[in-house]
């Protein structure tokens, strides 16, 4: 009797079959994308990738074909001429741990729904505390990405800090955050949506490194409240997105002691630091923050979408979404952390936690480190080989595996220069042997590196400066 189809689309046998073929071309994949094989990125514009794809026969063509094309039309973040943005080719066990996690299906919308990475993200996330230095009464949990975790931890900080319940009672006030001018734009994006508007987010100019000075902090606290704005928080950078430079935490703690302000730190990118011995001076007062934000997709090496928000203080992470002030209990009046959705934005949350353990698990957490401390190590070797070649400029010193750099020819203006930076990097993109990006630091265009591949080496350094050199010479 013939299959109906819903139990051909469920059958066992042939998704044992497609599996192995999946992991059996993926692997072959890695193995030659490793061996810096083939282009980095195929790059077509958005107009034909949308008719490739209205046009591909979806019923006609084995899941393989289709899967050779997903290869073909995607860029190649495990080929060490990757060195695009700032995401992680992902540790393969981790990638096969969240295979585990989507084929399961438990959204972990209530306990029983994620019982097993409900537990892990318990024991990730006060593992993260304790490196932290938190202490034991911090708290932890993981959520949907950096811009989430950041939105979430602001909201946190209005509820503890500021005079009015927002929460509960609707926006009446005018509150403000600090932010340094090189964070992220998810934090001025973030204000937005609390309804700070645009005065909501005050800037805090960059010293030559591209770090927050904090010596204009009083002042512009002190132009706030003149303004009548209510400051709730200040926001500092680990590291910020453009250079890859770290704010001087210690600093900004100092500063928050004396205001009763709200600390958070987005370490999104670069505060997996504080697992290194050797890098993680970079994060040095980190412990004073009153919230803390890295994500696992970054600098951990695991898939997208997985972000870790840490509170110091772990009761304020359960009265952010409360519909009353005081902590949430249960009937049993013991603290009900395995709810994650009284702590969350997300009802339906991702099983990401078992990425985190499942790499935990099986290599420990010095894998952590290492990764990082390699690609750390590489941009400060990057750069050096930068400074030793004619009309190269840098941004900055890198702090990260985030290096800024530029093509100055001998009398070259700014507008030229600007031009001819912007070519080398389009000539790049459709050549497609390296992937990197662009960015604007002082009306100056400088090519940039997130140097996230493990087995990007420097022999590929410097084919990339041959490369930049032969089309800014053109």
């Amino acid at each position: 009797m013939a299959k109906s189809l819903l139990e051909r689309a469920y059958d066992p046998e042939a998704f044992r079959e497609l599996g192995k073929s999946l992991v059996d071309t993926l692997a072959g994949h890695l193995h030659a994308a490793q061996n810096g094989r083939g282009k980095v990125l195929d790059y077509r514009d958005a107009a034909d990738e949308l008719a490739f794809w209205k046009s591909f026969p979806e019923k006609n063509s084995s899941f393989a074909a289709w899967t050779e094309e997903v290869l073909r039309h995607t860029t190649q973040v495990h080929h060490p001429r990757y060195m695009g943005h700032q995401v992680a080719p992902p540790l393969p066990l981790a990638s096969l741990a969240a295979l585990l996690g989507e084929f399961l299906n438990n959204g972990m919308a209530v306990y029983e729904m994620g019982m097993a990475p409900t537990a892990m993200e318990r024991l990730v996330t006060d593992w993260l505390c304790d490196r932290a230095g938190f202490g034991p009464d911090a708290r932890g949990f993981l959520t949907s990405g950096g811009t989430l975790a950041n939105l979430t931890a602001l909201l946190a900080a209005r509820r503890a800090r500021g005079r009015d319940d927002v929460w509960n009672r609707g926006y009446s006030g005018r509150q403000a955050i600090l932010v340094g001018e090189a964070a992220h734009y998810c934090i001025d994006r973030a204000a937005r949506i609390m309804g700070m508007g645009r005065q909501g987010v005050i800037r805090v100019p960059v010293d030559a490194g591209y770090r927050m000075r904090t010596d204009e902090l009083h002042r512009l606290y002190n132009q706030a409240l003149a303004d009548g704005l209510e400051p709730i928080a200040l926001v500092g950078s680990a590291p910020s997105t453009a250079t890859g430079s770290y704010d001087p935490i210690e600093e900004l703690a100092d500063f928050c002691t004396s205001r009763d302000l709200w600390l958070h730190i987005d370490g999104a990118h670069g505060g997996s630091a504080l697992l290194s011995e050797k890098y993680r001076g970079l994060m040095r007062g980190v412990h004073r923050a009153d919230s803390l934000v890295i994500d696992g997709h970054k600098m951990l090496g695991l898939p997208v979408l997985t972000t870790a928000l840490l509170f110091r203080k772990g009761s304020v992470s359960y009265t952010t979404f409360s519909q009353e002030a005081e902590y949430l209990l249960t009937e049993t009046q013991e603290e009900d952390w395995y709810n994650l959705a009284k702590r969350t934005f997300e009802c339906t949350k991702l099983t990401s936690a078992f990425c985190w353990h499942a790499v935990i698990s099986q290599y420990g957490e010095s894998v952590f480190p290492a990764y990082l401390d390699r690609q750390y190590d590489l941009a400060r070797e990057f750069a050096g080989m930068i400074r030793q070649r004619p009309n190269w400029e840098l941004a900055v010193s890198p702090q990260s595996n985030i290096v800024c750099f530029r093509w100055v020819p001998p009398g070259a203006g700014k507008e030229v220069c600007n031009e001819i930076n912007a070519r080398i990097r389009g000539e790049i993109l459709k050549e497609g042997r390296f992937y990197i990006v662009q960015t604007q630091l002082n009306g100056l265009t400088f090519l940039r590196t997130s140097l996230m591949n493990p087995f990007t080496t420097r022999e590929h350094l410097e084919e990339l400066l041959e490369t930049c050199e032969k089309y800014g010479e053109a």
